[in-house]
Protein backbone atom coordinates (compact mmCIF):
# COMPACT_ATOMS: atom_id res chain seq x y z
CA UNK A 1 0.00 0.00 0.00
CA UNK A 2 1.37 3.48 -0.84
CA UNK A 3 2.06 5.78 2.10
CA UNK A 4 1.35 9.46 2.76
CA UNK A 5 3.51 11.32 5.25
CA UNK A 6 1.24 14.02 6.67
CA UNK A 7 3.52 16.84 7.84
CA UNK A 8 2.90 19.60 10.34
CA UNK A 9 0.50 20.04 13.22
CA UNK A 10 -2.93 18.44 12.65
CA UNK A 11 -5.81 20.82 11.88
CA UNK A 12 -8.88 20.15 14.07
CA UNK A 13 -11.86 19.00 12.01
CA UNK A 14 -9.88 18.56 8.81
CA UNK A 15 -11.12 15.69 6.60
CA UNK A 16 -7.70 15.40 4.92
CA UNK A 17 -6.58 12.15 6.55
CA UNK A 18 -9.83 10.39 5.66
CA UNK A 19 -9.65 11.70 2.09
CA UNK A 20 -6.13 10.34 1.71
CA UNK A 21 -7.22 6.96 3.03
CA UNK A 22 -10.10 6.95 0.53
CA UNK A 23 -7.46 7.26 -2.20
CA UNK A 24 -5.78 4.10 -0.94
CA UNK A 25 -2.95 5.58 1.15
CA UNK A 26 -1.66 4.59 4.54
CA UNK A 27 -1.39 7.88 6.48
CA UNK A 28 1.54 8.53 8.82
CA UNK A 29 1.84 11.82 10.74
CA UNK A 30 5.13 13.71 11.02
CA UNK A 31 5.45 16.81 13.15
CA UNK A 32 8.36 18.31 11.24
CA UNK A 33 11.07 17.74 8.60
CA UNK A 34 13.13 15.48 10.89
CA UNK A 35 10.17 13.19 11.59
CA UNK A 36 9.25 13.19 7.89
CA UNK A 37 12.79 12.23 6.85
CA UNK A 38 12.83 9.42 9.42
CA UNK A 39 9.44 8.11 8.28
CA UNK A 40 10.56 8.28 4.67
CA UNK A 41 13.74 6.31 5.38
CA UNK A 42 11.70 3.53 6.99
CA UNK A 43 9.50 2.89 3.95
CA UNK A 44 10.26 0.25 1.27
CA UNK A 45 12.31 1.66 -1.60
CA UNK A 46 9.92 0.32 -4.25
CA UNK A 47 6.84 1.95 -2.73
CA UNK A 48 5.04 5.06 -3.93
CA UNK A 49 5.37 7.76 -1.28
CA UNK A 50 3.56 11.08 -0.87
CA UNK A 51 4.21 14.05 1.36
CA UNK A 52 1.21 16.27 2.14
CA UNK A 53 0.95 19.35 4.32
CA UNK A 54 -1.60 18.78 7.09
CA UNK A 55 -3.02 22.28 6.44
CA UNK A 56 -3.89 21.35 2.84
CA UNK A 57 -7.33 22.44 1.66
CA UNK A 58 -8.58 21.32 -1.72
CA UNK A 59 -10.62 18.93 -3.78
CA UNK A 60 -10.14 15.21 -3.48
CA UNK A 61 -9.67 15.02 -7.23
CA UNK A 62 -6.80 17.52 -7.01
CA UNK A 63 -5.12 15.13 -4.57
CA UNK A 64 -5.94 12.20 -6.83
CA UNK A 65 -4.26 13.92 -9.79
CA UNK A 66 -1.16 14.75 -7.76
CA UNK A 67 -0.74 11.54 -5.79
CA UNK A 68 -2.06 8.59 -7.82
CA UNK A 69 -1.16 9.11 -11.49
CA UNK A 70 1.17 6.19 -12.38
CA UNK A 71 2.61 7.81 -15.51
CA UNK A 72 4.99 10.18 -13.76
CA UNK A 73 7.95 9.58 -11.47
CA UNK A 74 7.07 12.71 -9.50
CA UNK A 75 3.90 14.78 -9.42
CA UNK A 76 2.84 17.73 -7.28
CA UNK A 77 0.24 20.38 -6.54
CA UNK A 78 0.44 23.06 -3.89
CA UNK A 79 0.93 21.31 -0.55
CA UNK A 80 1.26 17.77 -1.93
CA UNK A 81 4.01 15.76 -3.62
CA UNK A 82 4.13 12.10 -4.67
CA UNK A 83 7.03 10.12 -6.10
CA UNK A 84 7.47 6.61 -7.45
CA UNK A 85 10.44 4.35 -6.86
CA UNK A 86 12.55 6.03 -9.55
CA UNK A 87 12.44 9.37 -7.73
CA UNK A 88 12.77 8.09 -4.14
CA UNK A 89 16.50 8.80 -3.98
CA UNK A 90 15.95 12.41 -5.04
CA UNK A 91 13.15 12.80 -2.48
CA UNK A 92 15.23 11.37 0.37
CA UNK A 93 18.12 13.70 -0.56
CA UNK A 94 15.72 16.66 -0.55
CA UNK A 95 14.32 15.60 2.83
CA UNK A 96 17.86 15.37 4.28
CA UNK A 97 18.60 18.91 3.10
CA UNK A 98 15.34 20.14 4.67
CA UNK A 99 16.44 18.66 8.00
CA UNK A 100 19.88 20.29 7.76
CA UNK A 101 18.46 23.64 6.63
CA UNK A 102 15.06 24.05 8.34
CA UNK A 103 12.82 27.08 8.04
CA UNK A 104 12.52 27.47 4.29
CA UNK A 105 9.74 29.51 2.71
CA UNK A 106 6.52 27.85 1.59
CA UNK A 107 4.85 24.56 2.48
CA UNK A 108 7.24 21.69 3.19
CA UNK A 109 5.99 19.49 0.27
CA UNK A 110 6.51 22.41 -2.13
CA UNK A 111 10.10 22.84 -0.97
CA UNK A 112 10.70 19.13 -1.45
CA UNK A 113 9.20 19.28 -4.96
CA UNK A 114 11.48 22.17 -5.90
CA UNK A 115 14.52 20.31 -4.58
CA UNK A 116 13.57 17.11 -6.41
CA UNK A 117 13.18 19.04 -9.65
CA UNK A 118 16.46 20.86 -9.11
CA UNK A 119 18.15 17.48 -8.77
CA UNK A 120 17.08 16.58 -12.29
CA UNK A 121 13.79 14.71 -11.80
CA UNK A 122 10.88 16.14 -13.77
CA UNK A 123 7.96 16.98 -11.48
CA UNK A 124 4.61 16.86 -13.26
CA UNK A 125 2.21 19.59 -12.17
CA UNK A 126 -1.30 18.73 -13.40
CA UNK A 127 -3.50 21.48 -14.73
CA UNK A 128 -6.20 21.92 -12.09
CA UNK A 129 -8.45 24.49 -13.75
CA UNK A 130 -11.29 25.20 -11.31
CA UNK A 131 -10.10 22.64 -8.77
CA UNK A 132 -8.61 23.99 -5.54
CA UNK A 133 -5.29 22.99 -3.97
CA UNK A 134 -3.97 25.38 -1.31
CA UNK A 135 -2.17 25.61 2.02
CA UNK A 136 -3.81 28.55 3.84
CA UNK A 137 -1.63 30.68 6.10
CA UNK A 138 -4.35 31.50 8.61
CA UNK A 139 -8.02 31.08 9.58
CA UNK A 140 -9.27 33.70 7.11
CA UNK A 141 -7.43 32.14 4.18
CA UNK A 142 -8.61 28.70 5.28
CA UNK A 143 -12.23 29.82 5.32
CA UNK A 144 -11.82 31.33 1.85
CA UNK A 145 -10.21 28.17 0.48
CA UNK A 146 -12.93 26.00 2.04
CA UNK A 147 -15.58 28.20 0.43
CA UNK A 148 -13.81 27.90 -2.92
CA UNK A 149 -13.83 24.12 -2.59
CA UNK A 150 -17.56 24.12 -1.81
CA UNK A 151 -18.27 26.34 -4.84
CA UNK A 152 -16.91 23.80 -7.34
CA UNK A 153 -18.47 20.37 -7.92
CA UNK A 154 -15.52 18.00 -7.71
CA UNK A 155 -17.41 15.15 -9.38
CA UNK A 156 -18.61 17.32 -12.28
CA UNK A 157 -15.03 18.38 -12.96
CA UNK A 158 -13.87 14.78 -12.78
CA UNK A 159 -16.50 13.73 -15.31
CA UNK A 160 -15.68 16.60 -17.64
CA UNK A 161 -11.96 15.98 -17.56
CA UNK A 162 -12.52 12.31 -18.35
CA UNK A 163 -13.32 13.41 -21.91
CA UNK A 164 -10.53 14.35 -24.31
CA UNK A 165 -10.40 18.06 -24.99
CA UNK A 166 -9.83 17.59 -28.73
CA UNK A 167 -12.02 15.05 -30.44
CA UNK A 168 -14.20 14.69 -33.51
CA UNK A 169 -17.72 16.12 -33.87
CA UNK A 170 -19.48 12.75 -33.68
CA UNK A 171 -17.53 11.63 -30.63
CA UNK A 172 -17.89 14.96 -28.83
CA UNK A 173 -21.62 15.45 -29.36
CA UNK A 174 -23.02 11.96 -29.96
CA UNK A 175 -20.90 9.68 -27.73
CA UNK A 176 -19.13 11.53 -24.92
CA UNK A 177 -22.25 13.15 -23.38
CA UNK A 178 -23.30 9.71 -22.09
CA UNK A 179 -20.19 7.52 -22.37
CA UNK A 180 -18.58 9.43 -19.48
CA UNK A 181 -21.40 8.21 -17.23
CA UNK A 182 -20.80 4.67 -18.43
CA UNK A 183 -17.16 5.19 -17.46
CA UNK A 184 -18.21 6.29 -13.96
CA UNK A 185 -20.53 3.30 -13.68
CA UNK A 186 -17.63 1.02 -14.60
CA UNK A 187 -15.33 2.72 -12.07
CA UNK A 188 -17.82 2.31 -9.24
CA UNK A 189 -18.07 -1.40 -9.98
CA UNK A 190 -14.35 -1.95 -10.04
CA UNK A 191 -14.03 -2.52 -13.80
CA UNK A 192 -10.71 -1.61 -15.37
CA UNK A 193 -10.02 0.19 -18.66
CA UNK A 194 -8.36 -2.97 -20.00
CA UNK A 195 -11.54 -4.95 -19.40
CA UNK A 196 -13.60 -2.34 -21.25
CA UNK A 197 -11.05 -2.27 -24.09
CA UNK A 198 -11.26 -6.05 -24.37
CA UNK A 199 -15.07 -5.86 -24.40
CA UNK A 200 -14.85 -3.33 -27.23
CA UNK A 201 -12.64 -5.69 -29.24
CA UNK A 202 -14.90 -8.69 -28.64
CA UNK A 203 -17.95 -6.63 -29.68
CA UNK A 204 -16.22 -5.54 -32.89
CA UNK A 205 -15.18 -9.10 -33.69
CA UNK A 206 -18.79 -10.24 -33.21
CA UNK A 207 -19.83 -7.40 -35.53
CA UNK A 208 -17.33 -8.61 -38.12
CA UNK A 209 -18.75 -12.13 -37.77
CA UNK A 210 -22.27 -10.80 -38.34
CA UNK A 211 -21.11 -8.93 -41.46
CA UNK A 212 -19.48 -12.13 -42.72
CA UNK A 213 -22.88 -13.86 -42.87
CA UNK A 214 -23.76 -11.85 -45.96
CA UNK A 215 -27.39 -11.60 -44.76
CA UNK A 216 -29.27 -8.33 -44.27
CA UNK A 217 -29.93 -9.11 -40.60
CA UNK A 218 -26.22 -9.70 -40.21
CA UNK A 219 -25.36 -6.36 -41.77
CA UNK A 220 -27.86 -4.53 -39.53
CA UNK A 221 -26.55 -6.30 -36.43
CA UNK A 222 -22.98 -5.56 -37.52
CA UNK A 223 -23.73 -1.85 -37.85
CA UNK A 224 -25.33 -1.68 -34.41
CA UNK A 225 -22.56 -3.69 -32.76
CA UNK A 226 -19.87 -1.56 -34.42
CA UNK A 227 -21.40 1.54 -32.83
CA UNK A 228 -21.58 -0.24 -29.46
CA UNK A 229 -17.92 -1.16 -29.86
CA UNK A 230 -17.07 2.47 -30.52
CA UNK A 231 -18.96 3.59 -27.42
CA UNK A 232 -16.90 1.14 -25.39
CA UNK A 233 -13.77 2.35 -27.17
CA UNK A 234 -14.48 5.88 -25.94
CA UNK A 235 -15.43 4.60 -22.50
CA UNK A 236 -12.14 2.83 -21.82
CA UNK A 237 -10.10 6.02 -22.21
CA UNK A 238 -12.60 8.02 -20.20
CA UNK A 239 -12.49 5.40 -17.46
CA UNK A 240 -8.69 5.59 -17.43
CA UNK A 241 -8.81 9.37 -17.06
CA UNK A 242 -11.70 9.31 -14.58
CA UNK A 243 -9.99 6.88 -12.22
CA UNK A 244 -6.33 7.48 -13.30
CA UNK A 245 -5.96 3.78 -14.11
CA UNK A 246 -3.12 4.04 -16.58
CA UNK A 247 -1.00 1.00 -17.34
CA UNK A 248 1.54 -0.27 -19.84
CA UNK A 249 -0.81 -3.03 -20.91
CA UNK A 250 -3.58 -0.48 -21.33
CA UNK A 251 -1.37 1.66 -23.55
CA UNK A 252 -0.66 -1.32 -25.79
CA UNK A 253 -4.26 -2.51 -25.95
CA UNK A 254 -5.64 0.96 -26.60
CA UNK A 255 -3.06 1.66 -29.29
CA UNK A 256 -3.47 -1.55 -31.27
CA UNK A 257 -7.06 -2.71 -30.78
CA UNK A 258 -8.57 0.13 -32.82
CA UNK A 259 -6.76 -1.09 -35.92
CA UNK A 260 -7.52 -4.73 -35.12
CA UNK A 261 -11.22 -3.91 -34.81
CA UNK A 262 -11.42 -1.84 -37.96
CA UNK A 263 -9.43 -4.20 -40.15
CA UNK A 264 -11.29 -7.25 -38.84
CA UNK A 265 -14.52 -5.54 -39.81
CA UNK A 266 -13.15 -4.95 -43.32
CA UNK A 267 -12.41 -8.67 -43.56
CA UNK A 268 -15.92 -9.48 -42.32
CA UNK A 269 -17.46 -7.25 -44.99
CA UNK A 270 -15.33 -8.89 -47.68
CA UNK A 271 -16.34 -12.38 -46.54
CA UNK A 272 -20.01 -11.38 -46.44
CA UNK A 273 -19.81 -9.93 -49.94
CA UNK A 274 -18.12 -13.11 -51.22
CA UNK A 275 -21.08 -15.16 -49.95
CA UNK A 276 -23.25 -13.11 -52.31
CA UNK A 277 -20.89 -13.49 -55.26
CA UNK A 278 -19.26 -10.06 -55.00
CA UNK A 279 -15.46 -10.07 -54.62
CA UNK A 280 -14.48 -6.87 -52.77
CA UNK A 281 -11.22 -8.10 -51.23
CA UNK A 282 -9.21 -5.68 -53.38
CA UNK A 283 -11.33 -2.81 -52.02
CA UNK A 284 -10.84 -4.08 -48.45
CA UNK A 285 -7.05 -4.25 -48.92
CA UNK A 286 -7.07 -0.83 -50.58
CA UNK A 287 -9.01 0.66 -47.66
CA UNK A 288 -6.55 -0.80 -45.18
CA UNK A 289 -3.61 0.54 -47.19
CA UNK A 290 -5.11 4.01 -47.43
CA UNK A 291 -5.89 4.18 -43.71
CA UNK A 292 -2.44 2.96 -42.67
CA UNK A 293 -0.57 5.31 -45.04
CA UNK A 294 -2.71 8.20 -43.84
CA UNK A 295 -1.87 7.44 -40.23
CA UNK A 296 1.84 7.15 -41.05
CA UNK A 297 1.65 10.65 -42.59
CA UNK A 298 0.19 11.92 -39.30
CA UNK A 299 2.78 10.13 -37.18
CA UNK A 300 5.76 11.15 -39.32
CA UNK A 301 4.77 14.81 -39.50
CA UNK A 302 4.18 15.00 -35.76
CA UNK A 303 7.49 13.32 -34.94
CA UNK A 304 9.40 15.54 -37.39
CA UNK A 305 8.01 18.66 -35.70
CA UNK A 306 7.83 17.36 -32.14
CA UNK A 307 10.69 19.54 -30.93
CA UNK A 308 11.52 21.63 -34.01
CA UNK A 309 12.71 25.19 -33.44
CA UNK A 310 11.42 28.27 -35.30
CA UNK A 311 8.35 26.17 -35.94
CA UNK A 312 6.08 28.76 -37.59
CA UNK A 313 4.63 29.29 -41.06
CA UNK A 314 1.93 31.40 -42.78
CA UNK A 315 -0.13 28.24 -43.24
CA UNK A 316 -0.02 27.52 -39.51
CA UNK A 317 -0.94 31.15 -38.78
CA UNK A 318 -3.97 30.85 -41.09
CA UNK A 319 -5.03 27.66 -39.31
CA UNK A 320 -4.76 29.45 -35.96
CA UNK A 321 -6.95 32.27 -37.25
CA UNK A 322 -9.55 29.79 -38.47
CA UNK A 323 -9.55 28.19 -35.02
CA UNK A 324 -11.05 31.41 -33.68
CA UNK A 325 -14.11 30.80 -35.86
CA UNK A 326 -15.83 27.96 -34.04
CA UNK A 327 -17.74 26.32 -36.88
CA UNK A 328 -14.59 25.99 -39.02
CA UNK A 329 -12.92 23.93 -36.28
CA UNK A 330 -15.68 21.31 -36.34
CA UNK A 331 -15.91 21.36 -40.13
CA UNK A 332 -12.19 20.74 -40.54
CA UNK A 333 -12.29 17.95 -38.00
CA UNK A 334 -15.23 16.28 -39.73
CA UNK A 335 -13.95 16.41 -43.32
CA UNK A 336 -10.80 14.46 -42.45
CA UNK A 337 -13.08 11.59 -41.37
CA UNK A 338 -11.64 10.84 -37.89
CA UNK A 339 -12.41 7.56 -36.22
CA UNK A 340 -15.81 8.57 -34.83
CA UNK A 341 -17.17 9.87 -38.12
CA UNK A 342 -15.55 6.99 -39.99
CA UNK A 343 -17.03 4.28 -37.79
CA UNK A 344 -20.45 5.95 -37.83
CA UNK A 345 -20.37 6.06 -41.64
CA UNK A 346 -19.25 2.42 -41.87
CA UNK A 347 -21.94 1.30 -39.40
CA UNK A 348 -24.81 3.11 -41.15
CA UNK A 349 -23.76 2.10 -44.65
CA UNK A 350 -23.23 -1.51 -43.54
CA UNK A 351 -26.74 -1.67 -42.13
CA UNK A 352 -28.49 -0.14 -45.14
CA UNK A 353 -26.32 -0.75 -48.22
CA UNK A 354 -23.77 -3.29 -49.47
CA UNK A 355 -20.10 -3.94 -48.62
CA UNK A 356 -19.04 -2.58 -52.02
CA UNK A 357 -20.74 0.75 -51.32
CA UNK A 358 -19.19 0.81 -47.84
CA UNK A 359 -15.69 0.45 -49.29
CA UNK A 360 -16.31 2.97 -52.08
CA UNK A 361 -17.46 5.54 -49.54
CA UNK A 362 -14.55 4.71 -47.27
CA UNK A 363 -11.98 5.03 -50.05
CA UNK A 364 -13.39 8.33 -51.32
CA UNK A 365 -13.79 9.87 -47.87
CA UNK A 366 -10.42 8.78 -46.54
CA UNK A 367 -8.66 9.76 -49.78
CA UNK A 368 -10.11 13.27 -49.50
CA UNK A 369 -9.14 13.52 -45.85
CA UNK A 370 -5.63 12.26 -46.60
CA UNK A 371 -5.14 14.74 -49.46
CA UNK A 372 -6.46 17.62 -47.34
CA UNK A 373 -4.23 16.96 -44.34
CA UNK A 374 -1.15 16.03 -46.38
CA UNK A 375 -1.43 19.11 -48.61
CA UNK A 376 -1.70 21.36 -45.56
CA UNK A 377 1.33 19.76 -43.94
CA UNK A 378 3.38 20.04 -47.11
CA UNK A 379 2.54 23.75 -47.30
CA UNK A 380 3.50 24.22 -43.66
CA UNK A 381 6.78 22.40 -44.19
CA UNK A 382 7.70 24.43 -47.25
CA UNK A 383 6.85 27.81 -45.71
CA UNK A 384 8.28 27.39 -42.22
CA UNK A 385 11.93 27.77 -41.33
CA UNK A 386 12.12 25.02 -38.78
CA UNK A 387 15.35 23.36 -37.65
CA UNK A 388 14.79 19.68 -36.95
CA UNK A 389 16.66 17.95 -34.18
CA UNK A 390 18.69 14.76 -34.15
CA UNK A 391 15.86 13.13 -32.19
CA UNK A 392 13.37 13.92 -34.98
CA UNK A 393 15.77 12.59 -37.62
CA UNK A 394 16.23 9.40 -35.60
CA UNK A 395 12.46 8.95 -35.22
CA UNK A 396 11.93 9.36 -38.97
CA UNK A 397 14.70 6.86 -39.68
CA UNK A 398 13.03 4.38 -37.31
CA UNK A 399 9.65 4.96 -38.93
CA UNK A 400 11.24 4.30 -42.34
CA UNK A 401 11.68 0.65 -41.25
CA UNK A 402 14.85 0.12 -43.29
CA UNK A 403 16.24 -3.41 -43.33
CA UNK A 404 19.75 -4.77 -43.95
CA UNK A 405 19.70 -4.14 -47.71
CA UNK A 406 18.90 -0.45 -47.35
CA UNK A 407 21.34 -0.15 -44.45
CA UNK A 408 24.13 -1.54 -46.61
CA UNK A 409 23.35 1.00 -49.33
CA UNK A 410 23.23 3.79 -46.76
CA UNK A 411 26.63 2.85 -45.32
CA UNK A 412 28.21 2.77 -48.76
CA UNK A 413 26.76 6.16 -49.70
CA UNK A 414 26.82 7.94 -46.34
CA UNK A 415 29.79 10.15 -47.13
CA UNK A 416 28.30 11.29 -50.45
CA UNK A 417 24.63 11.50 -49.45
CA UNK A 418 24.48 15.22 -48.76
CA UNK A 419 24.04 16.19 -52.39
CA UNK A 420 20.85 14.12 -52.83
CA UNK A 421 17.31 15.14 -51.89
CA UNK A 422 16.24 12.24 -49.70
CA UNK A 423 12.50 12.66 -50.14
CA UNK A 424 12.78 13.00 -53.92
CA UNK A 425 14.86 9.84 -54.15
CA UNK A 426 12.28 8.01 -52.00
CA UNK A 427 9.44 9.36 -54.15
CA UNK A 428 11.21 8.27 -57.35
CA UNK A 429 11.83 4.76 -55.99
CA UNK A 430 8.22 4.47 -54.81
CA UNK A 431 6.80 5.57 -58.18
CA UNK A 432 9.07 3.17 -60.08
CA UNK A 433 8.15 0.27 -57.78
CA UNK A 434 4.41 0.90 -57.92
CA UNK A 435 4.47 1.43 -61.71
CA UNK A 436 6.36 -1.83 -62.19
CA UNK A 437 3.98 -3.77 -59.95
CA UNK A 438 0.91 -2.32 -61.66
CA UNK A 439 1.94 -2.42 -65.32
CA UNK A 440 4.30 -5.39 -65.68
CA UNK A 441 2.73 -8.85 -66.05
CA UNK A 442 2.61 -11.10 -63.01
CA UNK A 443 5.91 -12.88 -62.53
CA UNK A 444 7.77 -10.79 -65.12
CA UNK A 445 11.51 -11.08 -64.24
CA UNK A 446 11.90 -7.38 -65.00
CA UNK A 447 9.98 -6.66 -61.81
CA UNK A 448 12.89 -8.09 -59.82
CA UNK A 449 15.14 -5.50 -61.48
CA UNK A 450 12.61 -2.82 -60.54
CA UNK A 451 12.67 -4.09 -56.94
CA UNK A 452 16.48 -3.91 -56.91
CA UNK A 453 16.24 -0.27 -58.05
CA UNK A 454 13.77 0.32 -55.22
CA UNK A 455 16.21 -1.21 -52.72
CA UNK A 456 18.97 1.10 -53.96
CA UNK A 457 16.82 4.23 -53.77
CA UNK A 458 15.57 3.17 -50.31
CA UNK A 459 19.16 3.02 -49.06
CA UNK A 460 20.08 6.31 -50.72
CA UNK A 461 17.05 8.06 -49.22
CA UNK A 462 18.11 7.27 -45.63
CA UNK A 463 21.87 7.66 -46.11
CA UNK A 464 21.82 11.20 -44.70
CA UNK A 465 20.03 12.38 -41.54
CA UNK A 466 16.35 13.02 -42.33
CA UNK A 467 16.26 16.73 -41.51
CA UNK A 468 14.92 18.08 -44.79
CA UNK A 469 11.68 20.06 -44.92
CA UNK A 470 9.74 17.19 -46.50
CA UNK A 471 11.68 14.21 -45.21
CA UNK A 472 8.72 13.26 -43.01
CA UNK A 473 7.10 12.01 -46.25
CA UNK A 474 9.68 9.22 -46.59
CA UNK A 475 8.03 6.69 -44.19
CA UNK A 476 4.57 6.98 -45.82
CA UNK A 477 6.16 6.72 -49.28
CA UNK A 478 7.85 3.48 -48.27
CA UNK A 479 4.59 2.18 -46.78
CA UNK A 480 2.76 2.94 -50.03
CA UNK A 481 5.44 1.20 -52.11
CA UNK A 482 5.37 -1.98 -50.06
CA UNK A 483 1.63 -2.26 -49.54
CA UNK A 484 0.62 -1.39 -53.10
CA UNK A 485 3.18 -3.83 -54.51
CA UNK A 486 1.65 -6.66 -52.48
CA UNK A 487 -1.87 -5.64 -53.52
CA UNK A 488 -0.99 -5.30 -57.21
CA UNK A 489 0.72 -8.69 -57.37
CA UNK A 490 -2.16 -10.38 -55.55
CA UNK A 491 -4.65 -8.88 -58.01
CA UNK A 492 -2.53 -9.89 -61.02
CA UNK A 493 -2.11 -13.43 -59.72
CA UNK A 494 -5.88 -13.78 -60.20
CA UNK A 495 -6.13 -16.99 -58.18
CA UNK A 496 -8.42 -17.82 -55.25
CA UNK A 497 -6.99 -16.81 -51.89
CA UNK A 498 -4.40 -14.36 -53.20
CA UNK A 499 -6.17 -11.21 -52.02
CA UNK A 500 -7.13 -12.56 -48.56
CA UNK A 501 -3.50 -13.66 -48.14
CA UNK A 502 -2.34 -10.19 -49.19
CA UNK A 503 -4.78 -8.73 -46.64
CA UNK A 504 -3.20 -10.85 -43.92
CA UNK A 505 0.37 -9.96 -44.90
CA UNK A 506 -0.31 -6.23 -45.04
CA UNK A 507 -2.16 -6.41 -41.71
CA UNK A 508 0.82 -8.14 -40.07
CA UNK A 509 3.30 -5.60 -41.46
CA UNK A 510 1.00 -2.69 -40.58
CA UNK A 511 0.84 -3.93 -36.98
CA UNK A 512 4.64 -3.75 -36.88
CA UNK A 513 4.54 -0.19 -38.17
CA UNK A 514 1.90 0.89 -35.65
CA UNK A 515 3.86 -0.80 -32.87
CA UNK A 516 6.92 1.21 -33.89
CA UNK A 517 4.94 4.43 -33.74
CA UNK A 518 3.58 3.85 -30.25
CA UNK A 519 6.97 2.85 -28.87
CA UNK A 520 8.46 6.08 -30.20
CA UNK A 521 5.55 8.06 -28.80
CA UNK A 522 6.16 6.51 -25.40
CA UNK A 523 9.78 7.66 -25.45
CA UNK A 524 11.29 4.17 -25.49
CA UNK A 525 12.49 4.23 -29.10
CA UNK A 526 11.83 1.87 -31.98
CA UNK A 527 11.66 -1.93 -31.74
CA UNK A 528 15.01 -3.71 -31.43
CA UNK A 529 17.09 -3.73 -34.58
CA UNK A 530 17.23 -7.50 -34.73
CA UNK A 531 13.46 -7.53 -35.21
CA UNK A 532 13.58 -5.19 -38.20
CA UNK A 533 16.40 -7.22 -39.72
CA UNK A 534 14.61 -10.52 -39.08
CA UNK A 535 11.50 -9.44 -40.99
CA UNK A 536 13.64 -7.89 -43.72
CA UNK A 537 12.75 -4.23 -43.59
CA UNK A 538 10.34 -2.74 -46.12
CA UNK A 539 12.77 -3.07 -49.03
CA UNK A 540 13.64 -6.69 -48.20
CA UNK A 541 9.97 -7.69 -48.09
CA UNK A 542 9.30 -5.95 -51.41
CA UNK A 543 12.20 -7.80 -53.04
CA UNK A 544 11.06 -11.11 -51.51
CA UNK A 545 7.49 -10.77 -52.81
CA UNK A 546 8.65 -9.91 -56.32
CA UNK A 547 11.03 -12.88 -56.34
CA UNK A 548 8.24 -15.18 -55.14
CA UNK A 549 5.99 -13.92 -57.95
CA UNK A 550 8.70 -14.62 -60.53
CA UNK A 551 9.51 -18.08 -59.15
CA UNK A 552 5.84 -19.08 -58.93
CA UNK A 553 4.79 -17.61 -62.29
CA UNK A 554 4.03 -21.10 -63.65
CA UNK A 555 2.39 -22.16 -60.38
CA UNK A 556 0.24 -19.15 -59.57
CA UNK A 557 -1.95 -21.21 -57.24
CA UNK A 558 1.02 -21.45 -54.87
CA UNK A 559 1.41 -17.66 -54.64
CA UNK A 560 -1.31 -17.27 -51.95
CA UNK A 561 0.45 -19.97 -49.92
CA UNK A 562 3.73 -18.05 -50.16
CA UNK A 563 2.00 -14.84 -49.07
CA UNK A 564 0.32 -16.65 -46.18
CA UNK A 565 3.57 -18.20 -44.96
CA UNK A 566 5.25 -14.79 -45.10
CA UNK A 567 2.35 -13.21 -43.23
CA UNK A 568 2.41 -15.86 -40.50
CA UNK A 569 6.18 -15.50 -40.07
CA UNK A 570 6.02 -11.70 -39.80
CA UNK A 571 3.02 -11.83 -37.46
CA UNK A 572 4.61 -14.36 -35.10
CA UNK A 573 7.94 -12.54 -34.84
CA UNK A 574 6.36 -9.12 -34.43
CA UNK A 575 3.63 -10.17 -32.00
CA UNK A 576 5.92 -12.14 -29.72
CA UNK A 577 8.35 -9.25 -29.40
CA UNK A 578 5.55 -6.69 -29.10
CA UNK A 579 3.79 -8.60 -26.32
CA UNK A 580 7.10 -9.11 -24.51
CA UNK A 581 7.78 -5.37 -24.63
CA UNK A 582 4.35 -4.06 -23.70
CA UNK A 583 3.96 -6.29 -20.66
CA UNK A 584 7.48 -5.47 -19.45
CA UNK A 585 8.26 -2.91 -16.77
CA UNK A 586 10.07 -0.73 -19.29
CA UNK A 587 7.04 -0.04 -21.46
CA UNK A 588 5.43 3.41 -21.18
CA UNK A 589 1.95 4.09 -19.83
CA UNK A 590 0.74 6.55 -22.46
CA UNK A 591 -2.81 7.85 -22.71
CA UNK A 592 -4.40 11.00 -24.11
CA UNK A 593 -5.09 13.71 -21.57
CA UNK A 594 -8.59 14.86 -20.76
CA UNK A 595 -9.94 18.36 -21.02
CA UNK A 596 -8.54 20.89 -18.48
CA UNK A 597 -10.97 21.58 -15.69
Amino acid sequence: MPTVILTGLPVPGSPLADELRSLGFDVRPAAGPQDAAAALAGLPADQRVAVVDSAFVGHVHALRLALTDPRFEACAVTGALAVQAGAREALEAAAAVAVAEPGGAGPYPDRLAAAVEAAGTTVQRPELGTLVAAVPAGPAERDAATAAVAAVDDEAVRLRTAVKSRDGFFTTFCISPYSRYIARWCARRGLTPNQVTTASLITALIAAGCAATGERWGYVAAGVLLLVSFVLDCTDGQLARYSLQYSTMGAWLDATFDRAKEYSFYAGLALGAARNGDDVWALAVGSMILMTCRHVVDFSFNEANHDATANTSPTAALSDRLDSVGWTVWLRRMIILPIGERWAMIAVLTAFTTPRIVFYALLVGCAFGALYTTAGRVLRSLTRRATRTDRAARALADLADSGPLAELQARLLRGRAGSFGSVYVAALGTLVMIAGAVFLPFGDPRLIAVAVIYVMTAGLAVAAPLKGALDWLIPPLFRAAEYVTVLALAVKADVPGALPAAFGLIAAVAYHHYDTVYRIRGGTGAPPHWLVRTIGGHEGRVLLITVLAAVLVTREADFPVALTVTAVFVALVVLVESIRFWVSSGAPAVHDEGEPA
